[in-house]
Formats: structure tokens, sequence, C-alpha cells
């Protein structure tokens, strides 16, 4: 049994994990291993905004940061989703990955000029970015299987072996580095600098972000019903609740995402992500919220029934970032989109 945390990570602890360390979880887990020269890492989320996903300019907006990504300092890795809002509108997101912030660095001018820049010639829609890059011991990642990375699991050097924090309520924190001697708490206020169209988010410290996926594509006929007919409606009825009301119990803003091929056709794949006030805050609501309690009680369910028959693949990411360790940039957008939540008002620049 290993730690989720790396062993060049790991450190003298002064704020202890939540379970004892004969702790011997009911299933196995497993954690994305980075090498160990891996110190930062890039997660860029690329958003098109239109009352009408299917329109020449959405179309035009996505074959141009399809270009981009095809750069030689592109990114290792991306995929793409869609999802309708709480005001109607269609988003269809493409989040790109790095393991080397140097070479995003290089990237990144020319594809924000384009995307929510002064160079911006994408009429019709709203465009958005929403980008972090945190050091590797600010994240931590959790698959139920082996096989198929997502995410920024897809640039690391391997899979571990099966971890020991995981199966509590804690063990998300539990498993991000920095948790082994900070509290992770949110410092200072969010803010908004408005220059026109365009709006730029300055969060506070400690912002959390997580994607959480769903894999059925290897599902048979009678699993993927099970799936489809017991799982799936209550998990959405608590990402709606999330996208509606989050702003209540602290969760800035929740994308309830149908993973697309670049074509655009779904996949049999989904995933939600959200920005939280806190760590804390997203703790909260998956421990005690009822919406998330059904989600794990109808989870529990399905997996108990199949047993290790069960194929669907779960996974997520969570990422506790500094101010310093984050950008939000969105032009034409509405105002309940994503990070715009978080702040009052837009000082104009």
């Amino acid at each position: 049994m290993e730690s989720a945390i790396p062993e060049h990570l790991r450190t003298t602890r002064t704020r202890h994990r939540r379970i004892p360390d004969d702790y011997a979880p009911p299933y196995p887990s497993f954690v994305a291993r980075h090498k160990p020269g891996v110190a930062r890492v890039v997660m860029a989320y690329f958003g098109v905004q239109a009352r009408d996903a299917s329109s020449k300019a959405a179309g035009e907006a996505l074959a141009w940061i399809t270009t981009c990504f095809e750069s030689d300092a592109g990114p290792t890795h991306w995929d793409r989703a869609r999802y309708i809002d709480e005001a109607g509108f269609s988003n269809i997101v493409t989040v790109a990955y790095w393991d080397d912030r140097a070479k995003f660095d290089g990237w990144f001018p020319t594809a924000r000029d384009g995307w929510t820049g002064d160079r911006r010639a994408l009429d019709g829609v709203g465009t958005f970015i929403e980008v972090l890059y945190p050091s590797v011991e600010g994240y931590e990642t959790l698959f139920s299987s082996l096989g198929r990375p997502e995410g920024i699991a897809v640039l690391a050097d391997g899979m571990s072996g099966e971890v020991q924090e995981h199966a509590y309520w804690g063990g998300m924190r539990d498993r991000i580095p920095l948790s082994q001697t900070s509290e992770l708490a949110p410092a200072g206020a969010a803010r908004a600098i408005r220059d026109g169209a365009r709006i730029r988010v300055i969060p506070h410290d400690n912002l959390c972000l997580i994607r959480s996926g769903q894999d059925w594509v290897d599902t048979e006929a009678s699993e993927r019903n099970m799936y489809l007919g017991d799982v799936e409606p209550v998990l959405r009825e608590g990402m709606d609740f999330l996208r509606d009301e989050g702003r209540s119990i602290g969760c800035y803003a929740n994308r309830y995402m149908t993973v697309t091929a670049p074509d655009g056709r779904p996949i049999e794949k989904s995933y939600g992500m959200s920005w939280w006030k806190s760590l804390a805050a997203l703790e909260r609501w998956a421990e005690s919220h009822p919406t998330h309690v059904r989600i794990f009680g109808a989870a529990m369910k399905y997996l108990s029934t199949l047993g290790p028959a069960a194929k669907l693949r779960l996974y997520h990411e969570v990422t506790v970032a500094r101010t310093d360790e984050a950008f939000f940039e969105y032009f034409d957008c509405h105002p309940q989109t994503g990070m715009l939540n978080a702040v009052q008002r837009a000082d104009t620049a």
C-alpha cells in the first residue's frame, strides 16, 4: 500500500491525516505519478459561449483554438466538452494541459491575444480563459482503475500502486502534499478589472478547482442502463444544484460537461468541473449536503451491486491555487459565467 503523496514531496507533518497509519481502504484506487523533475503543471480552460453551439461563429472559434494547440509549444494533451449553463447559453470548453510552465508561458500570449485580447476577431460569441498553474504540491488526483488516464494524469509518468488515502471523508485533502503543513484556507477577496467587454478576475488565495469525471465507454448494456437510469439522474440533480444555487455554499460556478470528440460528437464520458471558495467548502458539500449524500448513496448501491465486475471508470483532480497561480479573463460573456460569480462589480481599467 503506497501513500498518495510521492516520496520526494513528503515532509514532516504539522497537520495530521484523518486516518491512522494502519487504515486499509475497502477497495483499490490509484493516483497519477509525475517524474520528480516536474515542479509545476498548467490546466487551461478555453471556453466559447453562444446561444447556438452549432453557429458558424462558434465553429470558427473552435477551429482557431485547435490550430493554436497544434503549434510546437502547444499542450501535451487537450480534450473538449460542452454544457448548457444557468442562463441557457451553450458553452463549449476545451481544456489543455502542460507540465512545462516555461513552454506554456511562451505559447500563451498569442493564444490569449486572439481569444480574449486585443487581436480578438471572434465575433458573435463570448470567450473566456480560466487557467491554473499550480506546483505539484498543490493538487491531487484519484482514479478507480488503471489503463485510461484523464486530464492532467495523461501527462504523468505513470500511475501509482494502490494508495491508502481514499474512501473516507478527508481523503481529498490528505492527498494534496501542501496539506501536510497548510490549512489551505482562502485569504483575501476576489476582484475584477473591466476593460470594455473584457473582464479580468483576480482571485483570492487558495481558490479550489475540482474536475470529477465518469467514463462508461466500457460498460455493457445492463451496467450502462443501471448507470444511466439509477446513478446519472441523481448526479445531474446535484450538478444542477451547484450550477443554480451553489453560490450559497461557496461554489462560484459548476459545469456538468458532456465530453465530445473533436468533431463535436458526444462520447460516453462526462465530468463536473467547479470553482470553489475553498477546499473546506467543497468538503462540506461532499460530506453533508443532501444533494451529494444522494449521489454517494446511488453510487455505493451501484458499486455494491456490481462489485469487481463494474466497468464504470471514475476519476478526479482537485487543485488549490494561490492568486499568482491563476489567470481568468472573460470577453463578452454573461455575468454568471465562471469566476465572474466571485466578484460583485468590475472596476474600470
